[in-house]
């Protein structure tokens, strides 16, 4: 019997609604175990993942067995509802509408990794707007600015 064999490196990266600094670092450990599991159940593998108050990066190791459309809208669904329950912020937690998500080759896992765990040094010299504009501008995304996520000024 025939196998299916895949080798698809992806990250994904959203945005907090309204890019609202919602994510407490306090927070961060907890979150980024549930949506690793959230990952795990889904028979894809975490590879990294970092949370900033703002938006969030996951690189993951993909199974075609489900839709990507589908597999990022569970995860922002189920860990919307994992941080409403349990009340870290006043009123109610939401990521915004859309996603980026950038494919990489095996070679270069290693260098994703640390861009994903590196982003709160990252973003001591680039906003979240240059660094998706890069991504975009990098993997020759065409886009309009009114269609990205809802940037703060």
């Amino acid at each position: 019997m025939a196998n299916t064999f895949s080798q698809i490196y992806l990250q994904f990266v959203f945005a907090v609604k309204h890019r609202q600094n919602l994510i407490s670092r306090e927070h961060n450990e907890e979150l980024h175990r549930y949506m690793t599991a959230l990952v795990q159940n889904r028979k894809a593998k975490m590879l990294a993942i970092y949370c900033m108050p703002d938006h969030c990066h996951l690189f993951v190791g993909f199974k075609p067995t489900i839709l990507i459309a589908d597999f990022v809208k569970e995860i922002k669904v189920e860990s919307n509802e994992f941080i409403n329950a349990k009340k870290w912020i006043d009123g109610k937690f939401l990521w915004q509408e859309g996603y980026g998500v950038f494919s990489y080759s095996h070679s270069h896992i290693d260098a994703v990794v640390k861009y994903v765990l590196n982003q709160e040094k990252h973003h001591q010299k680039k906003t979240f707007k240059q660094e998706y504009h890069e991504l975009l501008e990098k993997f020759e995304i065409p886009f309009d600015d009114r269609y990205l996520f809802d940037f703060l000024q």
